[in-house]
């Protein structure tokens, strides 16, 4: 294995993984917070629409989250890195 190909899964291992993982559940943290703000203002409409936009941005999140996430595997793979 070339030095190339260790240095890439150190840093995905060690640097990208954590970053992806904090970012994720900041993402669903959000998400969760947008039901519980849509859910408690049930009968106030400015709530409601309040809640809505965290589920949607929530939900924005994690799919760029996961896209970014499939990129570095791709790019690991490809290079062959462990």
């Amino acid at each position: 294995m070339s030095p190339f190909q260790t240095f890439v899964g150190k840093v995905q291992e060690n640097i990208l993984t954590p970053i992806i993982t904090l970012l994720s559940l900041a993402a669903f943290l959000l998400f969760l917070w947008g039901i519980v703000e849509f859910i408690a203002g049930a009968e106030d409409e400015e709530k409601r629409k309040s809640g809505q936009q965290h589920m949607i941005w929530g939900i924005i999140g994690l799919v760029i989250i996961f896209g970014a996430n499939a990129i570095v595997s791709l790019i690991k793979a490809t290079v062959g890195a462990p």
